[in-house]
C-alpha cells in the first residue's frame, strides 16, 4: 500500500476518534463508514470477530466495547 494512502487512512481514523476524561474511544457507526461497510448488518459481523478476538487473547471485552446508544435531537426539541 502506498505511503500516502496509508498516512491518509490513518488521519481519517485518528480523526474520528473521541475523548472523554482522557480515554480515547471511536463509535462503531463512525468505524462502519470508516471501513466503507454499507449495511450495518455486515459491520456487526466485523464487530463479533473483534470481541472473539479479544476473548482468545485473554482480554476483557467489557475494556474494549461498550454498548451505546446515541440520541438523536427531534424536530419540536425531544430525544429518540
Amino acid at each position: 500500500m502506498k505511503t500516502e494512502i496509508i498516512l491518509k487512512l490513518n488521519k481519517s481514523f485518528e480523526g474520528s476518534a473521541y475523548t472523554k476524561d482522557g480515554m480515547e474511544y471511536w463509535m462503531a457507526r463512525d468505524l462502519q463508514k470508516l471501513l466503507d461497510y454499507d449495511e450495518w448488518r455486515n459491520f456487526v459481523k466485523v464487530i463479533e470477530k473483534a470481541k472473539t478476538a479479544c476473548l482468545n487473547s485473554k482480554q476483557s471485552i467489557f475494556d474494549h466495547f461498550v454498548d451505546v446508544n446515541k440520541t438523536i435531537p427531534m424536530p419540536k426539541g425531544d430525544e429518540f
